[in-house]
Formats: structure tokens, sequence, C-alpha cells
């Protein structure tokens, strides 16, 4: 997991992008596709087509990140909206990349007996 400090904003670009694109594909899409700046330390999630993979890229001051998960089962939640970008909180983000729905978490397994 990427380490979130406060005040470190997370934003998920709607829709699906082409993940063959690296870091400064990517820059670039979150300049123009979304109108944002990439390099002011916000942290930016893609999702591709067939919604295993999420790259996520993130400028530290110093330089910039890419990091990238593919799940062994089911996808990423994501979500589709007419503005091209959401925004989501560091627990949210965590339900996400573990491919939890961040929209209502719910605890899948609870244990029956102690012993």
């Amino acid at each position: 997991m990427i380490p979130v400090s406060a005040g470190v904003r997370i934003w998920l670009a709607s829709g699906h992008t082409d993940m063959r694109r690296g870091m400064k594909g990517l820059a670039l899409q979150v300049q123009e596709g979304l109108g944002r700046e990439p390099f002011c330390g916000d942290v930016f999630f893609f999702r591709g087509r067939g919604g295993l993979l999420v790259k996520a890229i993130w400028h530290d001051g110093v330089g910039m990140s890419l990091y990238s998960k593919r799940l062994d089962r089911g996808r990423f939640i994501w979500p589709q909206t007419a503005d091209g970008v959401v925004s989501l909180t560091a627990g949210q983000i965590g339900y996400l990349l573990e491919g939890i729905d961040w929209r209502n978490p719910q605890q899948t397994w609870r244990p029956q007996a102690a012993g």
C-alpha cells in the first residue's frame, strides 16, 4: 500500500485507461484529460478495461512513482461518472486495492467458534 500522508488527496480516473501507458502517458492524461496537476503530490489511480489491473502515479516532491496491482480473482470496483474523476479517502482506497467493494464494505467471513 502507498503510504498516504495526511492532506494527500486520492483520485480515481473514471472509465478505463490504456494500461500500456507509463508514467509520462498517465501524467499527461491527468493534466489534459482530468484537468489536474500531476506533480502536486496527489495520488491518481487508473483501471484497465478488464478491471484486473490498476496503476497509480504519485509525485512525492522528488520524483514520480508508478505503482501497479493485478488481482488474481475478482475485479476492481470502479465508479462511472460524468466528471471523469472521483476522490476517495485512504480507507476507501485500501478496500479497493483489496478487491472489496469500497462503496459498501462488509465483513465476508466471521469465525463461528473460538477453538
